[in-house]
């Protein structure tokens, strides 16, 4: 086993809270082929007992790391070509594990298409916003007024491409990132608003029109249909924090005093953020949240779908079948255990016949001569009135009443 298998093993226990040899046996029966089923019924000696959802977590977490581990190596390449690889970086990615982390890491390095700053420096301005950044006291345009020139024609188009550069440095410090990063993650709010000449069209997301939630207690099933209706094209949809509180961890890591240099990097700090790091932040938990999204709604899939499938059987009994209706009332047979036919009628509960009397003695006098142990009631129109009514009514003995899906029964 090579030292990166190692060192997901060691990282998947500590997360986990599981023991290493668990989870290198685990990872090895799964890279044999074998299935999460398959290893939590018939491997439990090797695995420790463990059951079906710690198997899945390890497998998810096995395949995050081996995603992020591809795009380390890409990233080293891309270093290596720039011959920027130092043996402190090469550390600090070898040590992450985290992919937005690690693109923080990389995101200085990482060659970019010709943006603000890029053309900043072009000009020759780059030196005007190290001595910016510096914050040093004195008037800053005795300073920037020796940079104009052809390409620059006045003082504030120096001062505003050296804040174009400052607005870049400050997107790609590590801990800037971190610090906006962990605002997201516990105080942003998720905006949803329908758009503009869309609201008959989209009526079916009235509930999002004009909504707004704390992102961290939104439940999936909630944030997946604002998804759907912004994919739909029917919403608007925002994830962002108070910007006040924002730029003041922003303006707290930066700024150093009231000097003339530091006015300048507060407002290429608020430009950085606004332009540069809340849509990236933004994009980033737009994603990290749809997925955490999906994963709790296949669980709850899965969790669902697993005691439906676990239900003990009904068995051989006599049921009562009725399938519910209003103006043509309720339709009701009667099948002995091995689904033969006892009695066919039809029954008027409801408005706006409202035979509640005669429909309660036909019901009772059914379930008695024909021992009926189990009613079930299909779904759809009328079913909840039916099954109300049905389950007022004392018979001479326990009558298990269900409602069943009858679409089953059409396809």
């Amino acid at each position: 086993m090579n030292s990166d298998s190692t060192k997901f093993i060691i990282h998947i226990a500590t997360t986990l809270s599981l023991q290493e040899s668990q989870v290198k046996n685990t990872i090895s029966m799964l890279n044999g082929g074998a299935t999460i089923p398959f290893i939590a019924r018939y491997r439990k000696e090797a695995t420790g007992n463990l059951d079906e959802t710690q198997i899945q977590s390890v497998k998810l977490m096995l395949e995050k790391l081996e995603r992020i581990d591809k795009r380390r190596e890409t990233i080293f390449q891309s270093l290596n070509e720039q011959d920027k690889l130092t043996p402190e970086l090469e550390e600090k990615l070898l040590h992450c594990y985290s992919l937005p982390e690690l693109e923080d890491i990389y995101l200085p390095y990482r060659p970019k298409r010709k943006t603000r700053a890029t053309v900043a420096k072009e000009k020759g301005l780059e030196s005007l916003a190290e001595k910016i950044f510096l914050q040093e006291p004195g008037a800053i345009s005795d300073i920037a007024v020796k940079f104009i020139s052809d390409n620059i024609p006045a003082l504030e188009d120096a001062l505003h491409g050296a804040r174009d550069i400052i607005a870049e440095w400050i997107n790609e410090n590590e801990l800037s990132r971190q610090k906006i990063r962990k605002l997201f993650e516990t105080e942003a709010i998720i905006y949803s608003d329908v758009i503009k000449g869309k609201i008959e069209e989209g009526i079916k997301y009235k509930d999002y029109h004009r909504y707004n939630e704390p992102l961290h207690k939104c439940p999936s099933h909630r944030l997946l249909a604002i998804r759907r209706g912004e994919t739909e094209g029917f919403l608007r949809v925002s994830i962002t924090p108070q910007e006040e509180k924002a730029l003041e961890m922003l303006n707290r890591l930066f700024i150093r005093n009231d000097s003339e240099s530091a006015i300048q990097v507060k407002i290429a700090i608020k430009d950085s953020y606004k332009r540069l790091l809340h849509p990236s932040i933004e994009t980033e938990f737009a994603a990290s949240s749809k997925e955490k999204a999906d994963d709790e709604a296949i669980k709850v899939f899965a969790t669902n779908l697993r005691q439906l499938l676990l239900a003990p059987p009904l068995g051989q009994k006599r049921i009562m079948a009725i399938d519910p209706g209003f103006n043509s009332g309720c339709k009701v047979v009667c099948l002995d255990e091995q689904g033969n036919l006892l009695a066919n009628v039809t029954i008027y509960p409801h408005k706006p016949q409202e035979e509640t009397r005669q429909a309660v003695k036909r019901i009772v006098t059914m379930a008695d001569s024909y021992k009926i142990d189990a009613i079930a009631i299909g779904n759809g129109t009328a079913s909840r009135e039916t099954e109300h009514f049905i389950r007022k009514i004392r018979f001479n003995k326990e009558i298990k009443v269900y409602i069943v899906d009858k679409s089953i029964y059409y396809k």
